[in-house]
């Protein structure tokens, strides 16, 4: 199951199923419900875990969350029960560590770099990461709390683009989307998103993307009602078939 990505919508849906769910046994087997919260660039690969994880958890239904990093970690301080927390950076995670929302330690499993993504058909003609820099070219973002955002201001800094985005989405599939539906000239989005769009965008190069990629940590939190399926699910995750999965994807080992 995946819940609603509008943070007050999230925020709801998410209440609601735990609500729902607090008649399970208890349990780490039958009947039992494991609630993961992840960054919005993980949608593709923890969907397909998830359903790895149901095969080999009979009775055991994994709801996902996907979401901006920061809007998760702010759920999670704010007391919203889950189980599993995944995030795009460190910072954001030690912000949960910090409030003592974690069981254990995090562990990084995966890291990401970004990407430059155009329309299919390229109608704005850019063929570069300076392209941005020119005042007609519309380009969209994450917003600056959010890693992918955060990440894309210090290469637009770095870069000296001057040239300010046309808009900063909540996460990075709703930037990936403005450029799918061309409604933005250019995106700059991680480079598992660009693999996943496919066809339907092209992918030109960031600057200095291999430098400093974005590191993924998982952890169980300190709220979790299942806490062995959550050690389990992060076991999945860092285990050779969850590698192999995120590379898959065109993520980087950790």
């Amino acid at each position: 199951m995946r819940l609603p990505r509008s943070p007050a919508r999230f925020a709801l849906a998410l209440a609601a199923l735990i609500t729902a769910g607090c008649g399970s046994d208890g349990g780490s087997g039958q009947g039992s419900e494991l609630t993961v919260l992840a960054a919005a660039s993980l949608t593709g690969t923890f969907t397909e875990l998830a359903a790895a994880f149901e095969d080999d958890h009979p009775g055991v239904t994994v709801n996902l969350a996907f979401e901006s990093s920061a809007t998760l970690a702010e759920q999670v301080t704010e007391g919203a029960p889950a189980d599993v927390l995944a995030t795009a950076d460190e910072p954001t995670m030690q912000l949960v560590v910090d409030a003592d929302g974690t069981a254990a330690d995090p562990e990084v499993f995966a890291t990401n770099r970004l990407a430059l993504v155009v329309p299919a058909e390229n109608p704005a003609g850019i063929d570069s990461f300076t392209d941005l820099d020119d005042p007609a070219v519309d380009y969209v973002v994450c917003i600056d709390s959010a890693p992918c955002g955060a990440l894309a201001r210090d290469v637009l800094d770095g870069q000296e683009v001057t040239n300010e985005p046309a808009s900063e989405e909540i996460d990075v599939r709703a930037v990936l989307s403005k450029v799918e539906l061309d409604e933005a000239d250019a995106g700059i989005v991680y480079a598992t998103d660009a693999v996943a769009a496919g066809d339907a965008v092209r992918t030109l190069a960031v600057p200095d993307a291999d430098v400093v990629p974005n590191s993924y940590p998982i952890a169980v939190l300190g709220g979790a009602k299942e806490p062995e399926l959550a050690r389990a699910w992060v076991d999945l995750v860092l285990s050779d078939q969850g590698q192999g999965i995120l590379l898959d994807a065109g993520f980087g080992p950790p």
